[in-house]
């Protein structure tokens, strides 16, 4: 099937291709939205109107060229028609993650000097409210969902509805001011700025630009293609540079239809509904559906975990041997698991934004979903390198598309080096910081900061990890921490891991338990806790964990085993400040933040003694007292007691 799409040349603003879509295709589905259990789709036209209405109101208030507008919330129609309305006024939208701490908010918006932020209902509103003293560039606040607001009377409030009754009468008094408008948008000019993951320092703001980024897309429209009324359901954060890419920029230019989920906890429910195409997931997400799947096999029959060791058997055989997937392994597991998971008529699925490990890469292609690694950055416009799909190596990120360009910077006799691109969709630089981007860009190459080389079989590029973060111990053994972490992120019991190690005598790790699996394993065996930090404690999960981190230990060099290992009292969490808003880990702050549980690893002890304070999202605060067993896996496990670190006391 040969795709068609649109001339980005003559259309290269997303408002453009917008009208050019309604225009010619008025009555076909562009996105749907399902609330309160139904499926509300909006045509092209209902599309088209809903921005032009936006954008009028938000011109009746005064935005115009360069300013910037913000926007929160969940992923909406509404959030997409006020970045696609910003972008008729030329104006610039950054997204903020929905989940961010009041502080986070206020950073971004004085920052980017937002004039209006689009909020989606009440949380949102209250948290700009709140941070208002600090945000004087605020003018005005639109939300979009009415339920709760009566109480408020702040003047800059102001209804989406108010807000297109606005764009209405505008329009009646002239009428040809929309197409006007988006006449005058042009190629260059700055459309977004996107939030880079800070991972290292608060985020910086990149400058991309609209006809770059409309053809970066269709480069990679090119080397992965979709086509109209495919099914697309949008999951992750619109802040996301990726998921600019899928639900704003490819949607307009191949038409697919983007289908938004009624809540993020409904998410593959509603995934299965729609059965689509092409799906794009966080290697977060690919971990916990893989561990879904793994801990559905613990309450299963006898005879369903002997099938399902069978498929899984057959699957990684025929794959081994490069004979696709096992007739026989679909037959008896995966066409079902597939329907359940609501991926049968996928026919491609990416994932992007961190490494995923290659043994969770490999379950997903022996169930035989498409499954393709990205590689990219949110200053290159998203993606650039990309499997292609008969060249599938879970080892490496793919291949560069047409239009992008990668070299490898101070090679290692191993050929490691830094990874160093340029692609058609680059940004300018970093709004408001000549300083960092005269740090990154360099005669037009970004300096990605990131280690890799390419295989001399086939010419992928393999990237290993962050440069900063590739470490050596003191006995001259080097190794990176994000290649053993996700191998140990495999296990269905381990949601987050952290190898330190670095000018230390061996490798360690932090372990955070995947609770709630963690937790049925628990019930089963009628073991009794009462919280995360209790059941962490006990000693039967150190010895479930202990088997999973030496399996692990199997697979890696002797210099690069984990030595001592612990259970983390607490899930890492972004609002600690220890993830990024796409969760990655922020390797500073642990190193910093759990710097006396590091050295008692490190040390001859073997409990580390808990007194601290954990605040909540919602301002309360809870003391722990508890005590942290550490296990030597040389040692061996001498005393099976010594896990039992109750809770002392909390609040």
């Amino acid at each position: 099937m040969q795709a068609e799409y649109a001339d980005v040349n003559r259309y290269n603003t997303f408002p453009k291709l917008l009208a050019y879509n309604a225009a010619n295709w008025p009555d076909e589905i562009a996105m749907r939205e399902k609330e309160f259990g139904i499926w509300n789709p909006y045509t092209w036209a209902d599309y088209q109107s809903m921005v032009k209405r936006f954008a009028l109101g938000m011109h009746k208030l005064g935005i115009g060229h360069e300013d910037s507008v913000g926007i929160i919330g969940d992923n909406r129609p509404e959030w997409v028609a006020g970045e696609i309305a910003s972008h008729a006024l030329r104006a610039m939208i950054f997204g903020i993650y929905q989940d961010s701490m009041n502080e986070e908010c206020a950073y971004l918006i004085n920052y980017a000097g937002a004039k209006i932020i689009i909020a989606e209902d009440e949380e949102q509103v209250d948290k700009v409210l709140e941070i208002t003293e600090q945000c004087p560039c605020v003018e005005h606040i639109i939300y979009c969902d009415p339920r709760g607001m009566r109480k408020y009377d702040d003047p800059r409030l102001l209804s989406h509805l108010d807000l297109m009754k606005m764009g209405d009468d505008l329009d009646k008094e002239q009428p040809e001011l929309y197409s006007q408008l988006i006449a005058a948008g042009k190629a260059e000019d700055v459309a977004i700025l996107c939030p880079t993951s800070g991972t290292t320092s608060n985020p910086k703001l990149a400058m991309l630009q609209c006809g770059p980024m409309i053809e970066h897309s269709l480069s990679y429209l090119l080397a992965d293609p979709k086509y109209p009324s495919d099914d697309y359901v949008s999951v992750l954060p619109l802040p996301w540079i990726m998921e600019q890419v899928y639900a704003v920029s490819q949607a307009l230019i191949c038409r697919q239809i983007v289908n938004f989920v009624e809540e993020p906890e409904t998410m593959m429910e509603d995934l299965r509904e729609i059965g689509p195409n092409f799906v794009l997931l966080a290697p977060r997400v690919w971990e916990t559906v893989a561990a879904d799947v793994k801990a559905k096999m613990m309450d299963a029959t006898p005879f369903k975990q002997k099938m399902f060791k069978l498929g899984m058997s057959l699957a990684e055989k025929a794959a081994s041997q490069g004979k696709g997937q096992s007739k026989l392994a679909s037959w008896l597991l995966f066409k079902a698991l597939k329907d359940r998971l609501g991926f049968t008529f996928l026919r491609s699925a990416a994932t992007g934004g961190a490494a995923l490990g290659p043994d969770t890469f490999k379950f997903f292609l022996a169930m035989g979903v498409p499954l393709r690694q990205l590689y990219g950055q949110t200053e290159m416009g998203g993606a650039y390198t990309i499997h292609q799909a008969d060249d599938v190596d879970f080892d490496s990120v793919g291949i560069p598309f047409d239009t992008a360009e990668v070299r490898i910077d101070n090679p290692d006799s191993n050929g490691v080096g830094e990874v160093v691109a340029k692609s058609r969709g680059m940004f300018l630089g970093y709004y408001k910081n000549e300083e960092a981007t005269a740090e990154t860009l360099e005669d037009g190459w970004m300096h990605t900061g990131d280690a890799g080389y390419f295989k001399k079989e086939n010419g992928h590029l393999v990237v290993i990890d962050r440069i900063s973060d590739l470490a050596e111990t003191s006995t001259g053994s080097r190794f990176s921490p994000q290649f053993i972490e996700n191998k140990l992120k495999f296990s269905p019991f381990i949601a987050e891991a952290v190898v330190q190690g670095d000018e230390r005598p061996y490798l360690a790790a932090i372990i955070c338990i995947r609770y709630e699996i963690v937790a049925k394993w628990a019930e089963q065996r009628g073991l009794a806790f009462t919280n995360y930090i209790n059941l962490s404690a006990q000693p039967e999960i150190y010895a479930m964990v202990q088997k999973e981190v030496e399996q692990v230990n199997a697979t890696l060099p002797e210099a690069q085993r984990i030595r001592k290992f612990l259970l983390l009292y607490k899930q890492l969490d972004a609002d600690d400040g220890e993830l990024t808003r796409t969760r990655k880990v922020r390797r500073g702050v642990i190193k910093e933040k759990y710097a006396e549980i590091i050295d008692t690893i490190y040390s001859d002890d073997e409990v580390v003694h808990i007194d601290t304070v954990i605040t909540f999202q919602d301002g309360n605060k809870s003391r722990i007292q508890t005590d942290v067993r550490v296990v030597d896996l040389q040692a061996g496990d001498k005393d099976s007691t010594a896990g039992q670190a109750g809770l002392k006391s909390a609040v």
